[in-house]
């Protein structure tokens, strides 16, 4: 499909305002930028209830924003990890793909405020995250959500820590986590065609992508360690890790990597359903306003989460 009217319009806007690239931008105004310009584009609905909290994480304290979208006795939960390159984003700036993501599932949804690169590099972000979905399974009982179904989800470089942290958890026993949602996600740091095709004037650049790598990674070595790289699971591994959900946009450079991974956990055995996006692009997810099929996809990816989560308590009382 030929890139969607809707996304050529944003695309359009998005270079009159002729902002400098964020690799470009003073650390704190490209953060700020980021969250006023996904706060212009979404809007947040209504919900039951959010509450926000504070935990210890690995080196610092982290900021958790729990989603409630009804009396909360034993729902379904999803930890959710933030794109933003490990550089930007926050609680903040998916606030509005939270509520619609537990309002449409029905599900209780824990966002994480990770640490940030460069002041924290790799890898104390997946540390984070990996620490707040431990609190969430210790919590369940407290918070409302019915441990059978714990789910880990994320996009873009939040995609990737929610895959790794799948992986930690089964090198840590635990804890269990019931499925995988990755929305985009960065997978490797190897060169793709989409990457090659679409690195340039859809949203996602090529220089941004390797300054995100630069603030995050200590070395070029740590490219090539899969706490990282998830791509870079080992086979026999990989096999152990929760069903998944891979949603990905075509006209992102990310979105063979998301494809190849979907690929690469079908090929080990474990459930895996994979979306392309026609005509979308990265970071669609949070361009509600704009973009109608981004709200279709939030359905489909809250759709999805009811219907394993039905399951997962069918099969529970067999």
């Amino acid at each position: 499909m030929s890139l969607h009217p809707q996304v050529k319009s944003l695309l359009t806007m998005f270079e009159a305002r002729n902002l400098p690239p964020i690799e470009e931008q003073p650390l704190q105004a490209a953060r700020s930028g980021f969250t006023l310009m996904t706060q212009k584009l979404n809007t947040k609905e209504d919900i039951y209830k959010v509450e926000d909290r504070v935990i210890k994480g690995f080196k610092n304290d982290i900021k958790l924003r729990i989603y409630t979208p009804s009396e909360p006795k034993h729902l379904p939960a999803l930890v959710y990890f933030h794109g933003g390159g490990w550089v930007v984003g926050n609680l903040d700036t998916h606030d509005a793909l939270c509520r619609s993501l537990a309002n449409e599932a029905g599900s209780i949804v824990v966002s994480v405020d990770y640490s940030l690169s460069p002041e924290e590099k790799f890898p104390v972000a997946l540390e984070d995250s990996y620490v707040a979905t431990k609190w969430v399974a210790d919590h369940a009982d407290e918070v409302g959500i019915d441990r059978q179904f714990i789910a880990v989800g994320g996009d873009s470089a939040g995609g990737n820590l929610a895959a790794v942290v799948c992986y930690l958890a089964d090198i840590r026993k635990g804890p269990s986590i019931s499925y995988q949602f990755l929305f985009y996600p960065s997978t490797g740091y190897a060169k793709t065609d989409s990457y090659e095709k679409y690195g340039e004037n859809y949203n996602l650049n090529k220089s941004t992508m390797r300054w995100f790598q630069e603030q995050y990674l200590n070395s070029v070595d740590d490219m090539m360690n899969p706490l990282a790289a998830p791509m870079l699971i080992p086979d026999h591994e990989t096999k152990k890790l929760p069903p998944a959900y891979i949603l990905t946009a075509e006209y992102d450079p990310l979105c063979d990597g998301g494809e190849n991974y979907a690929t690469k956990l079908k090929n080990a055995g474990v459930d895996t359903t994979y979306v392309c996006s026609s005509g979308m692009i990265h970071g669609f997810l949070c361009m509600t306003n704009p973009l109608d099929d981004a709200k279709k996809a939030i359905k489909d990816v809250a759709q999805h989460l009811r219907e394993q989560y039905i399951k997962r308590v069918e099969r529970s009382q067999v």
